[in-house]
């Protein structure tokens, strides 16, 4: 199976520059997007029925803001949306497709700007260290693919020194990634099977991500700890990126299960 997530900073636009014909050559199973910046009903056709995909949306209560979607070769057994906390369901952040091996949630973290400040996106980190502790009880595998707005260790961003005192590396954000990898023993796919340097999801522009600078991986898949032996591959293609003013690439993970 393989999976992909990616941000694309507005679903419609990405379309428009090729977002769909490049996951068609990436021929994934499940697709995780996240920030569509749009509702369902403002996506034209072209965008909801994507070919040989089921795809499912959720939309946040503000226009033109975050959103997240998912989209499956198969048809999922069911839908799920939300975690039931208020700043992730108001604002689109989660939907999951349930399958017959495992569980794909695509999620969207928020970053600190108009409608959430510092202290919202540490809150929300709790938030979901809560949801990880439920899903620990249940007899299934689940994978958590999507943007999650920090840079785990000192490799997963360009300049770790000059930016240890900003949001998306405070130690409060890596003890977070910490505590997911390490007391509740889930796992970072990418980093089972990629252990390179300079393997970065965002840039601030454009010329940046040409030259792979001033890059953070800030984009991940989660996953419950039965799943680590099945990771076979993991890369980020930097050869498309999306976005506007920032560029942001997807990871892609291939796991050798159906």
């Amino acid at each position: 199976m393989k999976v992909i997530n990616v941000q694309v900073d507005g679903l419609e636009d990405a379309v428009a520059n090729g977002f769909y014909d490049w996951v068609a050559q990436h021929d994934a199973d499940v697709v995780c997007v996240q920030n569509l910046k749009a509702k369902e009903y403002q996506l034209s056709d072209k965008v909801l029925y994507p070919d040989n995909y089921n795809a499912y949306f959720f939309d946040g209560e503000p226009d033109h803001y975050a959103g997240v979607a998912i989209l499956t070769r198969d048809m999922p057994k069911a839908i799920m949306t939300g975690l039931a906390f208020e700043s992730c369901d108001r604002y689109g952040r989660y939907i999951q497709a349930d399958f017959e091996e495992v569980s794909i949630g695509s999620i969207l973290f928020p970053e600190i700007d108009e409608h959430n400040t510092l202290e919202d996106k540490l809150a929300f980190q709790q938030e979901f260290i809560e949801h990880l502790k439920k899903t620990k009880r249940k007899r299934r595998e689940f994978i958590f693919a999507g943007h999650f707005a920090v840079a785990h260790k000192s490799v997963d961003l360009s300049d770790w020194k000059g930016n240890k005192d900003q949001p998306g590396f405070l130690p409060e954000e890596q003890a977070f990634m910490d505590q997911i990898t390490g007391p509740l023993e889930f796992f970072d796919a990418f980093r089972e099977a990629n252990f390179g340097e300079n393997q970065y999801t965002w840039w601030p522009n454009a010329e940046a991500a040409r030259r792979n600078q001033d890059g953070w991986r800030l984009d991940y898949q989660i996953c419950t700890p039965e799943l680590r032996q099945y990771v076979v591959d993991a890369k980020v293609d930097r050869e498309q990126t999306f976005g506007g003013s920032a560029q942001y690439a997807a990871t892609i993970i291939e796991y050798e299960f159906d």
